[in-house]
């Protein structure tokens, strides 16, 4: 491969960062990113071959195919956060080890077809509660307890919004690198 950097290639379009104000406007934006995402991967995925799926986005990195089976994990997570905050008082989240789920069989294997169906409700769901979140709701929080810190809603939002175009990112940088179609 050509010369490399890794922290680039870990991180195509920076690591999030939490703006100073939740306005209107920047939810808008960030919910109207959450609700495209899984055109835009289907788009840039779906005439994969195996072999171009089965290909890591960076060295030692997840596949194409294992980073598409992440989105849908990691964003069925934040459903079911948005979920709990909006029914429970501050409560603490379940974590869960993203490496290993990437390595169980399905992550490895799987056609991508049903994911990207998956994703398509999922995030057709997002959007919709998203939108609808009150000025209260979006105040709301839920503890994580690997760092015991506080998240309020319009967080997550910008969070998963950010999220997903990380890993879209991934996907169309190794395509432009390898000069996949």
């Amino acid at each position: 491969m050509k010369e490399l950097n890794l922290e680039k290639l870990k991180y195509p379009i920076g690591k999030f960062i939490a703006p100073e104000n939740y306005s209107k406007e920047y939810l808008a934006e960030k919910i109207a990113a959450i609700e495209s995402l899984p055109e835009k991967l289907a788009n840039e995925t779906i005439h994969l071959t195996d072999e171009q799926l089965d290909t890591p986005y960076r060295p030692d990195g997840w596949t194409v195919r294992q980073v598409i089976h992440h989105c849908a994990e990691s964003h069925m997570h934040c459903y079911i956060r948005l979920k709990w905050t909006l029914t429970e008082n501050n409560p603490v989240i379940k974590p869960y080890d993203e490496v290993l789920w990437s390595e169980i069989n399905d992550n490895l294997t799987m056609p991508i077809q049903p994911t990207l169906d998956l994703l398509k409700g999922l995030h057709f769901r997002l959007g919709y509660i998203m939108r609808n979140l009150s000025e209260s709701d979006l105040e709301k929080t839920f503890i994580h307890p690997a760092d015991n810190s506080e998240n309020k809603l319009k967080k997550i939002i910008g969070m998963y919004a950010w999220h997903g175009n990380h890993h879209l990112t991934h996907i169309t940088t190794l395509k432009n690198y390898k000069d996949w179609k």
